[in-house]
């Protein structure tokens, strides 16, 4: 069974990713985790201090998932492909805390906005890694990585509002989709 504060994390990820975090107040925490608010500051001391934490869960989470695939031996695009599909994956699998992690992060205060960003901004360096690797080895072609990791996240993270598990694509289809039309463009060939 899980600990009093993952479980307030686990309850405050499901009301944040519905109500959105202005909309949640602590009120609303306590009672999905039949505490009364009172006792849930014997857990947590914010609600910022639950936001942060769902981030840095989430970030950690992501980051373990795709790091295998982007620090493995295969070529650039077939590591880009694996990191792809394991990056929907663990977004389609963990909805909640991929739309907190994608939506809500604006909501921290400033200086916790700071922690979080420089971790953030060490996840979206394992994606500019792979894209410079790439470059440095010939099999991609990219002026900038790091405004290419940037907007491959940004095509990733957006599928969180449309995707559905009864849809006529799995995660890893729509990553493979992805990984394509960033390999071969749009262009029809010659």
């Amino acid at each position: 069974m899980t600990n009093n504060r993952e479980h307030i994390l686990e309850a405050a990820a499901q009301i944040f990713s519905q109500k959105g975090y202005h909309a949640t107040s602590m009120q609303d925490i306590a009672n999905a985790v039949a505490l009364k608010k009172a006792s849930l500051y014997h857990h947590i001391t914010s609600k910022q201090e639950i936001l942060l934490a769902i981030l840095d869960q989430a970030l950690d989470l992501l980051t373990g998932q795709i790091g295998e695939a982007v620090n493995g031996d295969a070529s650039a695009p077939e590591r880009l492909r694996l990191a792809m599909r394991a990056y929907l994956r663990t977004l389609a699998s963990h909805r909640q805390l991929a739309a907190v992690l994608l939506l809500e992060y604006r909501s921290l205060s400033p200086p916790l906005y700071q922690r979080h960003v420089q971790r953030r901004d060490r996840f979206e360096q394992l994606w500019r890694g792979l894209l410079e690797e790439g470059v440095t080895r010939g099999e991609f072609r990219c002026p900038d990585p790091a405004q290419a990791a940037r907007a491959l996240l940004g095509m990733m993270n957006w599928t969180i509002t449309w995707y559905r598990p009864d849809g006529p694509s799995t995660p890893e289809e729509i990553a493979d989709q992805y990984v394509d039309l960033l390999l071969n463009g749009l262009l029809a060939e010659a």
